[in-house]
């Protein structure tokens, strides 16, 4: 049996689904205590004292800690603009709350009740401070200045009077003589919303001092060495000095790339010498982690009327919220996903990211992707209309193909593949549904009335896999081989978190494909930072291709040092890919990406005419990973994707007023349930082996999200005649375009289609 290829079950099956397996807030520890923590409440506001005496004497209660008890009060993936805890007796970045979930004390109590009780009882002095909440008003002269004291900013010098985080640009050929040269143009401004990730548990965890000193942290996350390094850092202690644990992950999507409770666990259970425990209700996570991006995109397209594209003019807003957190990546990713896997001569793209005092922004699956490709694709179809070509004809005259050079003006990573993909997604649209496979009728408040317009649209994408732009890129991992004349078992070591992906099953057959082995003799070790050297956050697709191919140059070194007679042998390897590099602040030009994965799609709706409901009927998803490791892990990948951008592009939308969330409670705000994805999805999966990646995979975990919502939107405008250029696509959206059309028609003596 071939290792790679077989579609496995889930090492970690079992115990899920029977509920063996300890998530963070499932474990306890002897003597623990529970630790609460109190939120500003005001979205921008200087503390002027925080009084702590009702709290320190409530019932239970073992400690208050303030910024001042902070060793070192900051923190931040890319960079350190936020405090650990907000108030006085700290640095100056500490004296000011930018957001409503600022963290302003803790409380450590005997109990969570009494936790939560005393974390009532403490009172904050604030002098309000001006509010923005635009990000345009906050790039004006006169805004509110949110971040005015200098902090470690990796990308030059930051300009202390202005709310501006980050802005890139991207240049190629002659703008003008592109639009000059263009026979249609089409010009629009489109909108994307915050999404909340929603994970399976909210966060949680548990740390204590080890016998040996050292701080255990029990949690949820997506890089537990930065994690650890976080934590230290903010304890004013070494890293060797920090254990980050994980055990079952109830989800990620980049909501837990960044630092939620870590950081005031250790520190609480630093100052108290006892094991603290934190579980966030659903409203405190919510309101407490980061949102996906919202961003405003200004576009222009022009095309010869032979179907070539010209010319492209982009110019994208997005909100980074009150902190950082992964909003400088997310922007370089979204610059290049503006202008979609199209060869286009001529561009002028800006892109930039703004503080505000919303929620903060940061890593959401798809990356930038989502919101840049929509704005792309949906102009591809725009223009196809204005030409009266074939969406499908249009994309393929201008697609990129192997050898292409990409807008930043180096080639594109080999497997060029965009094409292959949007050709599957084509024929199997061509095809009947699947034996057996239904779409579910559509949804009415009304069995009587069923006035329903279908439509289809296509979308294609691409997303890189890896870091990139430059950012240092590495996985470790180390094998061990045990038994006498055979290989009896095989143990590897690779710190990439199992975030519900199936990422340590791809490990174990990784393993047992470099050692011809069966994968039911391999052992993954992958629990803690001290058993093994970092690889990197799971996140950017790279699981896969960088703990791949850290695995095979590990197994193949110990298979190596098996074969010259040493019991039990063990090598450690560290894959480093290709470089990349950073985007020139002048005109864009980079290198960026170590290699690249696409997808396409083909979209099926229903339309509601009387209530502006849309139902997806069916979704096909072609996408290349270059080699599937496990099929059917895969397929779930895909199904997925596709369910979470469903929600994204139809009902999610997280709404943030005057800096407060409305949104707090999965009753208002609202993910897909089984009735609400779409009906029939069709995964197909390409095989073009990925030349840099481990036996030819390469990432795919974003891929399938990227260009669902501009699907929908196309194959919407198909059923209705109209474009809504605004997510998400709610009925109400939806019944008012239509009910603006009506009107026009009837205004123009046309009588409105009626459906059936």
């Amino acid at each position: 049996m071939r290792a790679i290829g077989s579609s496995l079950p889930r090492a970690d099956a079992v115990a899920k689904v029977t509920g063996a397996a300890l998530y963070p807030g499932d474990i306890d520890l002897p003597g623990q205590a529970w630790l609460k923590i109190v939120y500003a409440d005001v979205p921008h506001a200087r503390i002027n004292a925080i009084d702590t005496r009702a709290a320190q004497a409530a019932s239970g209660v073992i400690a208050v800690l303030t910024a001042a008890d902070v060793p070192v009060n900051e923190y931040g993936l890319i960079m350190p603009d936020q405090p650990v805890l907000c108030g006085p007796g700290s640095t100056a970045q500490a004296a000011t709350v930018r957001w409503e979930a600022d963290h302003v004390a803790l409380v450590v109590a005997e109990s969570e009740a009494q936790a939560e009780w005393a974390a009532r009882l403490v009172k904050v002095d604030y002098t309000p401070l001006p509010i923005v909440t635009d990000p345009f008003a906050a790039l004006q002269p006169d805004a509110p200045i949110l971040h005015p004291h200098p902090f470690r900013f990796p990308y030059g010098e930051r300009d202390l009077k202005s709310n501006l985080l980050l802005e890139y640009v991207l240049k190629n050929g002659d703008i003008a003589a592109g639009f000059a040269a263009a026979d249609k143009v089409v010009e629009a401004t489109y909108r994307t919303h915050a999404q909340e990730h929603a994970y399976l548990q909210p966060e949680a965890g548990l740390a204590y001092v080890r016998p040996d000193g050292r701080i255990e942290v029990i949690c949820g996350g997506q890089w537990m060495h930065e994690e650890r390094n976080e934590v230290a850092h903010a304890l004013g202690l070494p890293p060797e000095q920090v254990v980050v644990r994980y055990p079952a992950i109830g989800g990620a999507f980049g909501g837990r790339e960044d630092i939620s409770v870590q950081i005031v666990l250790a520190l609480a259970a630093w100052k108290t010498g006892r094991p603290v425990k934190i579980v966030w209700s659903r409203e405190e996570s919510i309101r407490g982690h980061h949102k996906r991006h919202p961003v405003t995109i200004h576009a222009r397209w022009g095309a010869t009327r032979d179907g070539r594209i010209v010319a492209a003019q982009m110019d994208a807003t997005a909100d980074g919220g009150a902190y950082a957190y992964t909003s400088t990546k997310v922007l370089g990713n979204l610059l290049m996903s503006l202008l979609g896997p199209y060869a286009i001569p001529h561009i002028d793209v800006k892109a930039r990211v703004v503080y505000t005092n919303n929620t903060p922004s940061g890593a959401f699956r798809g990356f930038g992707g989502p919101q840049g490709h929509f704005a792309a694709e949906m102009q591809v179809n725009k223009l196809a209309e204005a030409l009266g070509m074939d969406a499908y004809d249009l994309r393929m005259r201008n697609l990129w193909r192997e050898g292409a050079t990409l807008p930043t003006r180096a080639p594109a990573p080999p497997g060029v593949t965009v094409v292959e993909c949007l050709t599957a997604a084509h024929q199997a649209s061509a095809a009947p549904l699947p034996a057996g496979e239904t779409p579910t009728a559509l949804p009415t408040l009304d069995a009587t009335r069923r006035r329903a317009a279908h439509g289809r649209g296509t979308a294609v994408c691409f997303k890189n896999v890896g870091f990139s732009l430059g950012f240092p890129e590495h996985c470790h991992a180390w094998v061990e081989l045990h038994g006498a004349a055979t290989i009896e078992r095989a143990v590897v070591a690779c710190a990439g978190a199992e975030v519900g992906q199936g990422a340590h099953g791809a490990f174990r057959q990784f393993a047992a494909e470099a050692l011809g082995i069966d994968p039911q003799r391999v052992e993954v070790v992958a629990e803690e930072t001290g058993q093994v050297g970092s690889s990197g956050s799971a996140s950017a697709s790279r699981m896969s291709f960088m703990s791949g191919n850290a695995i095979k140059g590990a197994a193949e070194q110990a298979l190596a040092a098996w074969q010259n007679e040493e019991r039990p042998a063990r090598a450690e390897f560290v894959f480093r890919p290709r470089p990349t590099t950073a985007y020139n602040r002048e005109t864009g030009a980079a290198d960026p990406h170590i290699t690249l994965g696409y997808c396409a799609q083909v979209a099926d709706v229903a339309v509601d005419l009387d209530t502006g409901h849309v139902t997806v009927t069916r979704l096909i998803s072609a996408n290349d990973v270059g080699r599937a490791v496990n099929p059917q892990q895969v397929e779930g990948q895909i199904e997925g994707a596709v369910a979470q951008a469903v929600g994204w592009a139809l009902m999610e939308d997280y709404i943030v007023r005057e800096g407060r969330a409305v949104t707090q409670h999965l009753s208002t705000y609202l993910i897909p349930g089984v009735l609400d994805v779409a009906a029939v999805v069709e995964p197909v999966i390409l095989e073009h082996a990925d030349p840099q990646g481990p036996f030819g995979a390469r990432g795919m975990a974003e891929m399938p999200f990227i260009p669902t919502a501009a699907a929908i939107g196309a194959a919407i405008h198909d059923a209705i005649g109209v474009w809504i250029d605004e997510l998400p696509y709610t009925p109400e959206r939806i019944w008012k375009a239509i009910q603006q059309r009506d009107a026009m028609r009837r205004e123009n003596g046309q009588t409105p289609p009626v459906a059936g």
